[in-house]
């Protein structure tokens, strides 16, 4: 590690949490309907599509939620079932096989943007644009939705309603989503990402032979991807790919793209509630795990490989294996940490060519639920979950009933939270541990010992948290792990919603209480310390037995030069 590999990490992550704060506040102005000039085009187009912004019973809201992403997904498979037959399709691609289409539909809609294939060989133009471009708008959209709705929760006591999907969805998209990603795409065309509709080009090589190179709407695609949390690339290769990252700049650029909302949330949550230390508590835990995470990574990653040392690489040079030589190791780390922590599934190293450790640490990320900072809005609603499971230990401690934000926690609230929290373990150990056992899904596997175990796992992990990032070495494309990943991304995304909205409800219709002597103050270091202890114990320690037996046996291995 380098004081200028430190020096850059610091600046771009100081850059992106003082950018969360103005888009924080924008976003905690639309939670609340105050839109200023934009307001009278607010009521009309609302009018228009017969949208009445007051309000919905938790239980409306929800069935809004599935109802329209249910409506995305059916158009998203029947898009790439027929891209064969539609416009913009210059390379002449057949439509996607069921299997594919079905997982890459589910992938999309649920904001994971898992890929068994490479956009460049397998999406048509309108595919691209008219399928995943959008729903990588409408899935980020959701996860912002229902995060202003749990917010709502905490405003005022004896509210019936959380406010109106509709209304959210369609405010998020055209107030924030639309427009900071037009100007972050004419960034990224600025920096060289390429935008247009041609199929590829023609090059020829030094030996004279003729080399395709691919082409397409790729900058502003690029700039919802990150932005949204998204993470799928337009090519397989993701943000290695010198047209999705061209330089340092366009990589501190998506880095602060894909962090900026998740931060900017927890801003919006502290002028929501009416207390904005609140929201500064939720930041400090989030960038303090992204802090963490990224030394951990730096440092795996800089210590290099003991085989490949003892083969003669030099040392100083670190673990380079899957990495671009451009980013070098600081950048890598802070953007594997940001997009695992993220829940944006976007790469720039290949992690499957980590060190054991370097390669667990993006792993245990999302296995703690996605939420440091995880996706945009997802990650809001999953720390508020932590965060009442943490004043419900500290209340068994001192004996009185757990409060948070004035509203009192109890049975209910607490067995649906468990109930949120249980639902990724279930889903990744138990189709881990399935497709370990049955030959259909061990074929899949390209690496024997810790290394395949921990591929496998890695790619349940990813698609249940809906991350979508993959430790590569797993041939994806098979009826058994589109099938199975793609239920995975729509339990970890919709089992998931729905206890949290019901606990928004619950809560919302209780009165608030105001503080008293005995009262937990949830917006100081103690309370962040302890919230970050809750995540580690109630979201990590779960996955311990099996992080012992792939990356940590992988590198207990690795240090006594045994490969399998």
């Amino acid at each position: 590690m380098t004081l200028i590999g430190w020096a850059q990490i610091a600046l771009v992550l100081g850059i992106a949490v003082i950018a969360a704060v103005p888009i924080g506040r924008w976003l905690a102005a639309i939670a609340e309907g105050r839109l200023g000039f934009l307001a009278t085009f607010d009521r009309a187009l609302l009018r228009a599509a017969g949208v009445d912004p007051a309000g919905q019973s938790w239980q409306r809201y929800l069935l809004a939620m599935l109802a329209f992403n249910a409506a995305g997904f059916a158009l998203l498979y029947a898009i790439l079932r027929l891209q064969d037959v539609l416009p913009l399709n210059p390379q002449g691609f057949a439509g996607v096989p069921p299997f594919l289409a079905f997982n890459t539909a589910i992938s999309f809609v649920t904001n994971t943007n898992w890929q068994a294939y490479s956009g460049e060989a397998a999406m048509s133009h309108f595919s691209q644009m008219a399928g995943l471009a959008v729903q990588n708008f409408l899935s980020a959209a959701t996860g912002i939705a229902l995060a202003f709705a749990v917010a709502r929760a905490f405003v005022r006591g004896g509210l019936q309603q959380l406010g109106n999907f509709w209304a959210d969805m369609t405010r998020v998209t055209l107030y924030v989503l639309l427009p900071v990603a037009l100007v972050a795409g004419l960034a990224f065309v600025a920096m060289g990402v390429p935008q247009t509709l041609d199929a590829g080009v023609t090059a020829t090589t030094l030996g004279g032979a003729g080399q395709t190179i691919p082409l397409g709407p790729v900058g502003f695609q690029l700039a919802i991807k990150h932005l949204g949390t998204n993470g799928g690339g337009f090519f397989g290769v993701n943000s290695l790919h010198p047209f999705e990252g061209p330089s340092a700049l366009a990589t501190a650029f998506q880095i602060i793209l894909q962090v900026v909302i998740p931060f900017g949330l927890c801003v919006a949550f502290g002028r929501i509630v009416g207390d904005v230390r609140q929201g500064r508590a939720l930041l400090a835990v989030m960038v303090g795990f992204v802090l963490v995470a990224t030394l951990g990574i730096y440092a795996a990653e800089a210590g290099g490989n003991p085989l490949h040392l003892a083969a003669g690489v030099a040392p100083e040079l670190g673990n380079m294996e899957g990495k671009d030589v451009r980013f070098g190791q600081a950048l890598a780390a802070l953007f594997t940490a940001t997009t695992t922590g993220a829940s944006c599934g976007a790469v720039n190293a290949m992690l499957d060519s980590f060190t054991p450790l370097g390669g667990a640490i993006p792993l245990f990320l999302i296995q703690l639920g996605e939420i440091v900072p995880g996706g945009v809005g997802s990650g809001l609603y999953g720390m508020v979950i932590f965060s009442l499971l943490s004043v419900f230990v500290a209340g068994l401690m001192v004996g009185r009933t757990p409060e948070y934000l004035g509203k009192k926690v109890q049975a209910r609230e607490i067995k649906l939270a468990m109930l949120a929290v249980l639902v990724l373990p279930a889903v990744i150990l138990g189709f881990s541990a399935a497709a370990l056992n049955i030959a259909i899904g061990s074929s899949s596997l390209a690496n024997a010992g810790p290394h395949g175990l921990t591929e496998m796992l890695y790619a349940y992990t990813s698609a249940a948290g809906n991350n979508g990032s993959a430790f590569g070495g797993l041939t994806a494309d098979t009826p058994w792990l589109n099938t199975t990943l793609g239920i995975a991304m729509m339990l970890g995304r919709f089992a998931y919603a729905i206890p949290v909205l019901a606990i928004a409800g619950s809560l919302a219709a209780k009165p608030r209480a105001p503080e008293g002597p005995g009262t937990l103050p949830t917006h100081g270091p103690l309370f962040a310390g302890l919230l970050a202890g809750v995540i580690l114990i109630l979201g990590g320690l779960q996955y311990l037995p099996a992080l012992a037996l792939g990356p940590i046996a992988e590198h207990f291995a690795m240090i006594a030069g045994t490969t399998f």
